[in-house]
């Protein structure tokens, strides 16, 4: 048993839009149906900056940021059964729901209007230490490492669930080629899925990595691509893309809105709605979505793209994030 007075070190957001603040406090105890989890990765995701940059309201306050956690189960709670100390395991975004509301009721546990999430209402990733509810805890494939598993947290099931959504699609064009983007694409490469990739303007070092990891096509998101897409995924927090994405996307087909958060939509003409185009947002996820991903990643297999970062070193992942200077997914190593 980890002794409640033992300290830990963690990254605490005290005030929106000011820096993290490396802090010792008090290792977490785990109450009934928790497990205590020992640190080894957390990657950096878009959401921990839109919770840092005060553009998603309400987080509990002190926090500790972080939602793709990858840690070894140090301490069983009273009523824990299925993980063992010892076990290698993974906390996503959705830390906890009621499970008696009618979307808990019919399936869409994603949308329960009592969840927690990791990160954000609960304490999470960004620290030596943390405590999670059993029941929303992934078994991480064997085939992984601490550090490659972290991005697949939220960039992979966020990404996988995205992707869900736009079923039936051959061509796919992905708007921003980040830590989500680059993981999505190797799933639906391997479901037989062409890839057209569009970036920032200009962005050439952006636009040769989505080629290298197997689009058929990268260019500016200024321009709407050399063919006319099925459906377009959309991973970067830009309102303005929405009207790009369904000016490119065919009749009938879908744009999906793979982000918490976006800035406003700018209007458009009712002509690129029209001809039964779509557009969906993709909110949070489901235990079902982390079951299915962790079955097929290893298959594929999912390579992770990462840039290891220390813990004391948060402040610096989320500025590259921020300024669009990381390739492929930001991880903090404990």
């Amino acid at each position: 048993m980890v002794d409640s007075h033992f300290m830990m070190k963690a990254m605490v957001l005290d005030k929106a839009r000011t820096p993290l603040q490396l802090m010792e406090l008090p290792i977490p105890q785990p109450q009934e149906g928790q497990i205590l989890i020992r640190v080894r990765a957390c990657a950096v995701c878009r959401t921990d900056l839109h919770v840092v940059d005060g553009e998603l309201s309400d987080p509990k306050l002190p926090l500790i940021p972080g939602h793709e956690i990858v840690g070894q189960v140090e301490e069983l709670g009273y009523g824990v059964s299925d993980f063992q100390v010892g076990d290698l395991v993974g906390v996503p975004w959705l830390g906890w729901t009621c499970g008696c509301c009618r979307y808990c009721d019919q399936g869409e546990e994603n949308l329960c209007d009592t969840a927690r999430f990791t990160g954000y209402t609960l304490d999470g990733g960004f620290s030596e230490y943390t405590v999670a509810d059993e029941r929303f805890c992934i078994a991480i494939p064997d085939s992984y490492s601490a550090v490659e598993a972290a991005p697949l947290l939220c960039a992979g099931l966020i990404g996988y669930r995205t992707l869900k959504k736009a079923e039936g699609a051959s061509r796919l064009g992905i708007y921003g080629f980040g830590a989500a983007a680059h993981i999505v694409a190797q799933v639906a490469l391997y479901q037989g899925k062409e890839i057209y990739a569009f970036t920032r303007p200009g962005d050439q070092k952006g636009q040769e990595f989505a080629l290298s990891m197997g689009a058929c096509w990268a260019g500016g998101s200024d321009h709407p691509g050399p063919v006319e897409l099925d459906a377009a995924l959309l991973f970067a927090p830009v309102g303005a893309l929405v009207p790009a994405a369904l000016k490119a996307v065919r009749k009938g087909g879908v744009v999906v809105c793979g982000g918490i958060y976006m800035s406003d939509i700018p209007s458009f003409p009712y002509e690129l709605l029209w001809g039964e185009r779509k557009v969906v947002s993709v909110a949070n996820l489901t235990r079902e979505d982390g079951v299915e991903f962790m079955e097929i990643a290893p298959q594929i297999p999912v390579k992770t793209t990462v840039e290891p970062f220390d813990l004391s070193d948060a402040n610096e992942a989320l500025d590259r994030l921020r300024t669009g200077k990381i390739e492929g997914a930001a991880v903090l190593t404990m």
